[in-house]
């Protein structure tokens, strides 16, 4: 009878530290979601040590109570067992403390903005996966967040090159790299090596479980031809509404009769087929800005976009999305567009803060995979995307996954 209950409770242990932490999209009300850093939003990437805040809005505005938790995981974003009094110094499950309501806007919202470390999470030790999970006053999961903190620990010297393979020559970007350490001596680095490749900082569309082709010495080489390939794209699609009453880049309209402004873009032309144009994006990322207010975190308002989409009638057997990092990329109902049968066109209305927004279409099938191939706005070997590498390392005798490194590159200069 002991084995049978030793048996079930290892079991049971197994089974809570193999679930995934998949990203809970947060409700309706909970919006403009973001890491910051140095008051810029950020990729949730973040040195070990450097402190950073986690900010978003709850459009109640009742200044509501949220608890925070923060959960180390493995390399495949696991929980990892690792004892919570290890990775973290202080306490988590905790309420956020501090939050301001709106001021002067249309919308009311409530702002909360958790800073990492606070006085109760006073240090996070380890580097490695995280999910930032937020709870409401039942303690039940509203949502949640990933982000990744790493070590300087080795070197990862990176170039963007053209695809190697001439079908894919002007519409794809390759990875070379390697990889280095002073400090660490790699054991068996094909088994305790990995690798997280990420463009323009989209978690979603990581390559991962990537091997060194071949070592010399402690210096790990990456030079594959199809394996470290990412589709290239186009530039993100932008509007600018800072000055939230008048039209401004790439807004037809605005509609100031309504509760709330209804700000409306001029429709977009599905660029697949058009020659490559260069637009100054900021690879997906948004700013939040009010031209007449001082606290843009608090004075900037809400407005309704309406997006417009004419693209080939062959996207209509699949689901084309309005994604970016002010949604987290997300393919969820409120970024799905509908088609619009009389005038031919997708359309969709989202609600979104104030300032400068990039974004782009992407469709995907039922199951949520993206067509990247068939890009609405085709693939361009042209296209300035930002790509970063994250080393992971476990050696033969390690408890979890460490990040040593971190390198990135830009494919302003792509060579061949």
């Amino acid at each position: 009878m002991k084995r049978i209950t030793t048996f079930f409770l290892l079991f049971t242990i197994q089974f809570l530290f193999s679930q995934v932490e998949s990203e809970i999209t947060p409700p309706y009300n909970i919006k403009t979601v973001s890491f910051v850093q140095n008051s810029t939003n950020m990729v949730p990437i973040f040195e070990l040590g450097s402190g950073f805040q986690f900010q978003f809005d709850d459009l109640y505005g009742n200044s509501a109570d949220y608890f925070y938790e923060i959960v180390h995981c493995d390399y495949n974003w696991n929980p990892s067992p690792i004892p919570k009094i290890e990775y973290l110094g202080g306490i988590d499950n905790q309420r956020i403390q501090t939050v301001t309501n709106s001021f002067n806007t249309l919308q009311i919202y409530s702002h909360f903005a958790l800073s990492i470390p606070n006085q109760y999470t006073t240090q996070i030790k380890l580097s490695g996966n995280y999910i930032l999970r937020i709870m409401n006053e039942s303690r039940e999961l509203l949502f949640s967040r990933r982000f990744i903190l790493y070590e300087d620990l080795a070197t990862i010297p990176m170039q963007v090159k053209r695809a190697r393979t001439i079908k894919n020559l002007t519409f794809k970007h390759n990875m070379d790299f390697s990889i280095s350490s002073n400090t660490i001596t790699f054991q068996n680095p094909i088994k305790n090596v990995r690798v997280s490749i990420f463009q323009n900082g989209n978690f979603n569309m990581a390559i991962k479980n990537i091997v060194p082709q071949y070592t010399m010495g402690n210096n790990l080489i990456y030079k594959y031809d199809t394996e470290t390939q990412f589709w290239a794209g186009n530039e993100f699609l932008y509007f600018e509404n800072k000055n939230i009453r008048f039209p401004a880049n790439f807004i037809a309209k605005v509609d100031s009769s309504t509760d709330i402004y209804s700000t409306y873009l001029f429709p977009h032309q599905a660029r697949a087929n058009a020659p490559y144009t260069f637009y100054q994006d900021v690879n997906g990322n948004f700013v939040v800005l009010n031209a007449n207010a001082e606290n843009n975190e608090i004075e900037a308002d809400y407005s309704w976009i309406y997006f417009t989409l004419s693209a080939p009638s062959f996207y209509q057997k699949k689901n084309v999305y309005v994604v970016g990092m002010f949604n987290n990329y997300n393919l969820g109902a409120e970024s799905k567009m509908d088609y619009n049968e009389k005038k031919g066109v997708y359309e969709k209305a989202m609600l979104i803060k104030q300032g400068f927004t990039n974004y782009k279409y992407v469709v995907a099938d039922s199951e949520g995979v993206i067509d990247n191939e068939n890009s609405i706005d085709g693939n361009f070997y042209q296209t300035e995307n930002e790509y970063t590498i994250l080393a992971y390392y476990r050696d033969n005798t390690g408890r979890y996954d460490r990040v040593i490194g971190k390198g990135s590159a830009v494919s302003t200069n792509v060579v061949n």
